[in-house]
């Protein structure tokens, strides 16, 4: 499928579910967490694996620079920072999806633009075995890490960036909000997606149908899909984030 045929592919699905962004999140000075996910070599630094865009890509890059944006801004203030990173082990395989992210390649790690935040003492790191990093979060004990950091920095809002817009950030949306709902995360109450600081992986129709067993994954198609669906769940999807005068 061309360009052309992309974007009106693009422009009908927007025509069929539409949904209104909420425009702007005005951050406040206390109360406001940011959520980082995924943002790892393996699925964001050209090359660098499986899952990795085999080529520059505009919308990764425009994410992964946001996120360094809002990421400094968080550290400049001593604001709770709470970042996933996708991590795998050799003998244990993620299907669907080829090896990715397995400890010691490199993969697992922050993107060079993020390096940084592993020596930020307001930063907690978090390596996933999982998709849903909500889920990776709980412990044994029924205990949850991230439900412990909500507690201790007493987090009313979460600011969600990262990959895939409509795998790992809208499974993580989902699982927070529901947990939310039945009081698993007090005293959260609202997840906030930044639609610009969110991206997906590509794989045109015209080269998954050459991959055996691959499925289709138009890039701004399943963005806005993503989207679509965290939007459903309840979640609060913005376009543009600032500090509070």
């Amino acid at each position: 499928m061309g360009t052309e045929a992309s974007a009106s592919a693009v422009d009908l699905l927007r025509l069929q579910i539409p949904f209104q962004t909420d425009g702007e999140l005005v951050l406040p000075q206390r109360g406001v967490g940011l959520v980082l996910v995924d943002l790892c070599n393996g699925f964001c630094t050209v090359g660098a694996g499986n899952l990795a865009p085999v080529a520059p890509n505009k919308q990764i890059e425009k994410m992964v620079g946001e996120a360094a944006r809002l990421a400094k801004l968080f550290c400049d203030r001593n604001w709770p920072i709470f970042a996933f990173l996708d991590t795998h082990y050799p003998d244990k395989p993620e299907p669907p999806y080829p090896p990715h992210c397995i400890i010691g390649t490199g993969e697992e790690n922050f993107v060079p633009d993020l390096q940084w935040l592993e020596k930020e003492p307001n930063v907690t790191v978090k390596r996933k075995s999982c998709i849903d990093g909500y889920i990776s979060c709980i412990e044994k004990d029924g205990s949850s890490i991230f439900a412990d950091w909500v507690g201790k920095y007493q987090i009313k809002t979460v600011l969600v960036l990262g990959i895939c817009t409509d795998i790992c950030v809208l499974d993580f949306a989902s699982s927070t909000l529901a947990a939310r709902n039945i009081d698993r995360v007090p005293p959260l109450q609202d997840v906030v997606i930044y639609s610009e600081g969110c991206a997906t992986y590509d794989l045109p129709v015209e080269v998954a149908t050459n991959i055996k067993g691959a499925l289709a994954h138009p890039q701004d198609l399943m963005h806005h899909i993503g989207l679509y669906m965290a939007k459903g769940r309840g979640a609060k999807v913005v376009d543009r984030v600032v500090v509070e005068p």
